[in-house]
């Protein structure tokens, strides 16, 4: 059974870690194609005309990719987690549905308009189907990200028969996560895309220099970043202390704080240790969780001794960590990348925007292994265990499945990485 739970857990987690790569592009891709769109539209400059072309071919084989990985996710639901919906499958599937019903088709109708009807339809229309693929994507993120949030800190629901239904949708919808998930994804995913188009810009450079489209692009996704990142860092002190209030075993994982104490060090690095519950070669900041956390130096907060369940600390700290120092490092490439780029283009800046590509993706991954493992040992807090909701399916069956997974997602992430940098370089 251990087992089987191990490698259920294991192929879900791949799953839909790789789905949400499309995803944290498209949403903030779909925006930026907008304006684009728009710039051509008040300018009648031709490179604002083929840089739209460009990017409305990228945002369509991502948002391909991310269907077809999110279809294959959605059934494990049944074969792998057919506790999960026996228990909240009156509360996940509707919502669900909605974003089908309410996203996913205006996405798919007007993609279309987008791809083939520039000379097919008004210009207008054709900036307002634009228009209404960025509302899509938004209004799917709506939805994914109230039943996660709901999953973290469910609220609104009763129970009948053992099984829960909506008492109210606004409070399921609205729970106490979810603004701040919400708004924290939204901007994960626009510095996402900020560093996507700088990045195959600065590609694009490499091989052309004297490309003036390439060259306005580069600059507008470092100027995205620039701005966006400060925001994502504001809204992740908001986030960070909603967890406190209503999920603080996962904050005592993430500063790795064993023992409820008063004035807590931040814990810069080091390496925890279950055992003993301790942090080996740690490097801290006197008082800093505190004053980060409370916002005082004095500040109480718990340890993990204070919970009987609690996340494994060792993932969920270094996932973390991940997550902030990418950020930093963002923070400064946009910034200093943004100053440079008003008055020169440095050969080595544009390697460096290069190798920055896909650094949203280490972001957004080690962020959604943060909020995942950090639930533990709940698949829904309080109400469903993990181990509560596992299937039937055996551990060989499980593996080869697996494996297949892993081999094909492999495939896949290489030919799409590849495509794209060969579109930018072409």
């Amino acid at each position: 059974m251990e087992e089987a739970l191990l490698l259920a857990r294991v192929q879900f987690g791949l799953n839909i870690a790789f789905h949400i790569l499309f995803p944290s592009i498209t949403i903030g891709l779909a925006w930026v194609l907008v304006y684009f769109r728009l710039r051509y539209e008040v300018t009648r400059d031709a490179a604002w005309l083929e840089t739209y072309r460009l990017w409305v071919k990228v945002f369509a084989l991502t948002f391909a990719m991310g269907v077809v990985t999110g279809v294959v996710m959605s059934f494990q639901f049944g074969t792998n987690w057919p506790g999960y919906m026996n228990k909240v499958g009156n509360i996940a599937g509707p919502l669900l549905a909605y974003e089908v019903l309410t996203a996913f088709f205006l996405e798919a109708t007007f993609l279309g308009v987008m791809l083939f009807g520039m000379n097919r339809v008004p210009g207008w229309m054709h900036v307002t189907s634009a228009v209404i693929v960025a509302f899509g994507t938004t209004v799917s993120a709506f939805w994914i990200l109230a039943l996660n949030s709901w999953m973290q800190t469910p609220a609104g629901y009763t129970i009948d028969h053992g099984a829960l239904i909506a008492a109210s949708w606004w409070e399921v919808i609205f729970n106490p996560s979810f603004p701040y998930r919400f708004v924290h994804m939204l901007l994960a995913s626009g510095i996402t895309a900020a560093f996507l188009v700088a990045g195959l810009s600065a590609w694009r450079m490499l091989k052309a220099p004297d490309d003036a489209g390439a060259r306005g692009t580069l600059r507008f996704g470092a100027q995205l970043a620039a701005v966006l990142v400060p925001l994502q860092i504001l809204a992740g002190d908001l986030h960070g202390l909603n967890t406190l209030e209503h999920q603080p075993a996962k904050i005592a994982a993430v500063e790795a704080l064993w023992e409820t104490q008063k004035g807590a060090p931040l814990v810069l690095i080091a390496i925890p240790d279950d055992d003993p519950r301790l942090n080996r070669f740690a490097v801290e900041v006197p008082r800093g969780a505190a004053l980060v956390l409370t916002h005082r130096i004095d500040g109480e907060l718990k340890g993990i001794d204070t919970f009987k369940d609690h996340p494994p600390v060792a993932p969920v700290f270094f996932a973390f960590r991940v997550m902030v120092g990418m950020g930093v490092l963002m923070l400064i490439l946009s910034w200093f990348g943004s100053f440079l780029l008003r008055s020169r283009t440095p050969r080595w800046l544009l390697w460096a925007f290069a190798s920055f590509t896909f650094s949203g993706w280490i972001a957004v991954l080690a962020g959604w292994l943060v909020t995942e493992i950090g639930r533990q040992p709940w698949l829904v807090t309080g109400i469903l265990r993990t181990a509560d909701a596992v299937g039937d399916a055996g551990g060989a069956m499980l593996g080869a499945s697996l494996t297949a997974y892993i081999g094909t997602y492999a495939v896949l992430l290489l030919a799409y990485m590849v495509t794209l940098t060969h579109m930018a370089r072409k």
